[in-house]
């Protein structure tokens, strides 16, 4: 464990950094379209178009983290749910997913506590609600089959693309454009979190804890059975890295078969 923070820190440190920078890009686009009295807010009277130009915003904010030299090196998993799922896969050993997802909740809080410093009573109007994720009107089971609904969508294009040697440099991408889709088309269902580090971020600094069961429990069932269906269609030697972009020269502290990606299948089958 000692031997594992000693050596790998760096990518804990830039996991707890991204999902803050995360979090501080979605305080700040929510305020500006949510503040009533914001002049963004008044511009785009309509919901669905406010949702739309959030999606946009969050997806490009995903994107650029993926691609980033941060995302490069740490895989950019930014979601302990999204660890959970890779650690079950086999692909980052234990003491590295503990740590990973330590990261995730302390960059996510951290990044809503400074958006709440540098946003003060914006971020904690009603409207804005230190943009926390919550069940829409549906109700908690409607929020939780959606949370598990696009979870296991978001794994499984993961999955599928960064085992792809012709689509794996555009896993991030697709992520972040599903990122986008789900804010625009699925928060008013559950408030689309998908990660129970973004969701408890908000919850802390905004004392709002309603329904955070959902946000625990869903996202890692949804992931898990992507994980659980990859395996039984592809096999488990079809799963290379845990990293959502490889074709860098960062170094992989994961366990890594990234080089034997152009293979033939029945050559990786043997490994």
């Amino acid at each position: 464990m000692l031997t594992a923070l000693k050596n790998h820190w760096p990518e804990y440190v830039i996991e707890a950094c991204g999902l803050g920078v995360f979090m501080i890009s979605a305080c700040v686009f929510g305020t500006l379209l949510e503040h009533p009295d914001l002049p963004l807010r008044q511009l785009i009277p309509d919901a669905f178009a406010r949702r739309l130009c959030m999606g946009v915003a969050m997806g490009l904010t995903a994107i650029s983290i993926v691609y980033s030299p941060w995302g490069k090196q740490s895989g950019a998993h930014l979601n302990p749910a999204l660890t959970l799922a890779f650690f079950r896969l086999g692909k980052i050993a234990k003491a590295d997913a503990l740590f990973y997802a330590l990261a995730q909740f302390a960059g996510g809080t951290a990044g809503v506590g400074g958006a709440a410093l540098l946003l003060g009573s914006w971020l904690d109007h009603p409207s804005v609600n230190f943009v926390a994720t919550l069940p829409g009107s549906a109700g908690a089971w409607a929020a939780a089959g959606a949370e598990i609904v696009i979870t296991f969508v978001l794994m499984s294009t993961v999955l599928i693309l960064s085992n792809h040697a012709r689509f794996a440099r555009f896993t991030g991408l697709f992520a972040g454009v599903l990122v986008a889709m789900y804010i625009t088309f699925e928060a008013p269902i559950s408030g689309m979190s998908m990660n129970p580090a973004r969701t408890f971020a908000s919850a802390f600094s905004g004392n709002i804890w309603t329904a955070i069961w959902i946000y625990f429990t869903a996202p890692p069932i949804g992931m898990l059975l992507a994980a659980e269906v990859y395996v039984r269609w592809a096999g488990k030697h079809r799963i290379f890295c845990a990293k959502l972009h490889h074709h860098n020269e960062k170094r992989c502290i994961f366990r890594c078969n990234f080089a034997n990606l152009n293979m033939p299948v029945n050559a990786q089958a043997t490994l």
